[in-house]
């Protein structure tokens, strides 16, 4: 650690507590440009993590700048929730032209997990039922609904109960490591069956508002559920009249390739909730959801000062202007399945790679003790990640395992290569043993 870096590390242990920070190793970074970042030394770094998935455009881009620039001299922010913006109105418009779903609407927040909370809103005003289905690992947010809703770690719950009543918590489909024993060639869903069974016995499905379900587990480890689990969620759903919401913070414009993750499973949701990336590198969240959903709640159930924020509107917009012209989207598309390859190929070579799932530019790396029992292996992750980010690659894992690949989809194939060779060379120190386990006392993260 640099005489700087200590500094400010210090700096932040005095100044930020605990409960807001979720560290790796000691990293300031100063500056960034499209992949690239640079630390407080002026080092070099290859993002992998794309600022937890709410860079998809990259860094230091000077036409969302400048449209920044401009609408901050011109009119930074008004209240929407009395006096609408064009702004805020030309990205619902856009939003819903590219969402492609007829008599949906769109309501703004400042963060992702503030849509969380609308979205639970927005169920419990429209069916007037009081519980939401949730899954086991998920992560969607830090607001109040959205902890209740999640299931990732006891830190996050721990003294500031009690959370949100009518909160139900399931299995996530995880076909790698299933719950209930059971092969992909002849599963029969059984973690769907315990839901149906729940209904039966000890949860009135009519008392149940909506599921709420990441289409990518991003903070389990990026794990994606097979589609059939996906298609007969949506039919449990329709034969209970129970809203799907599918949270797409994590996964959503264009990280896989599409606007919706959910789209690669070929089902309508009824609400859509997006946050991280929508901003363009400012606060911006949002529910897209069905028109009579939306319209259930009246004002100002879901309203807030600095929603639809002019400024951040227009962040939004001129990414969407980017993304369509430089094709962003095909671009993850393309090279997601460019490092997809690459992995697959040293999977080949290394035993301690386990698996590699994902869609577009939004990959899980998981690291196993061995392939019998795809066991995970919280040593080699965190050794390698550790190996990554001292060696000029920012690489976090998620789950204990699974490395996180989500790099700005604005990333060169060059970079692309570069951050393969550090990886690489992490791996080749690992099952040389040339990693001490001093590292473990360092690494932390989820």
């Amino acid at each position: 650690m640099s005489e700087l870096t200590k500094i400010i590390n210090d700096r932040l242990e005095k100044s930020v507590p605990p409960s807001a920070r979720i560290p790796y190793i000691p990293l300031s970074f100063v500056k960034g440009k499209g992949a690239l970042l640079y630390d407080c030394d002026g080092k070099e770094y290859i993002d992998f993590l794309a600022s937890a998935s709410s860079a998809n455009i990259g860094h230091g881009n000077e036409e969302i700048a400048a449209a920044v620039n401009t609408q901050m001299l011109e009119l930074a922010q008004y209240t929407s929730v009395y006096f609408p913006t064009q702004n805020m109105i030309k990205l619902a418009e856009l939003l819903l032209e590219k969402a492609g779903r007829a008599n949906y609407m769109a309501s703004f927040t400042c963060t992702g997990s503030a849509s969380i909370d609308g979205a639970i809103k927005y169920a419990r005003g429209f069916t007037g039922r009081p519980r939401i289905i949730s899954f086991s690992e998920s992560y969607h947010g830090s607001s109040y609904g959205a902890i209740s809703v999640s299931a990732l770690t006891n830190n996050m719950t721990r003294k500031i109960g009690p959370l949100l009543p009518g909160c139900e918590k399931f299995t996530y489909p995880d076909c790698l490591r299933c719950r209930f024993n059971q092969k992909c060639e002849t599963c029969n869903l059984d973690c769907l069956e315990q839901i149906k069974y729940a209904f039966e016995h000890y949860l009135p499905a009519d008392e149940v508002a909506a599921f709420l379900i990441e289409p990518i587990a991003g903070d389990a480890g990026l794990i994606v559920p097979p589609k059939k689990y996906i298609k007969a969620l949506r039919e449990l759903c329709d034969e209970h009249e129970i809203l799907l919401i599918s949270d797409e913070i994590n996964q959503g414009v264009g990280r896989t390739g599409k606007l919706f993750a959910m789209d690669h499973f070929d089902i309508d949701c009824d609400l859509y909730v997006l946050g991280k990336s929508l901003g363009g590198g400012l606060p911006l969240g949002a529910v897209v959801g069905r028109k009579d959903v939306m319209e259930s709640l009246g004002s100002p159930a879901h309203a807030f000062t600095m929603s639809g924020n002019a400024t951040c509107c227009a962040a939004s917009l001129k990414m969407f202007e980017i993304m369509d012209r430089d094709d962003i989207f095909n671009q993850s598309t393309e090279k997601g399945e460019y490092l997809r390859k690459k992995f697959l190929e040293l999977k080949d070579k290394y035993e301690v790679i386990g698996d590699v799932r994902g869609a577009g530019l939004n990959l899980g790396v998981d690291l196993v003790t061995d392939r019998e029992s795809m066991n995970k292996n919280y040593e080699a992750t965190a050794k390698i990640s550790y190996y990554c980010m001292k060696n000029g690659l920012v690489l976090t894992f998620l789950g204990k395992s699974s490395m996180r690949v989500q790099p700005p989809i604005v990333i060169t194939y060059e970079q692309l290569d570069k951050a393969i060779e550090i990886f690489t060379e992490a791996l080749d120190k690992y099952v040389n043993n040339e990693l001490p386990d001093s590292i473990l006392d360092e690494m932390q993260g989820w």
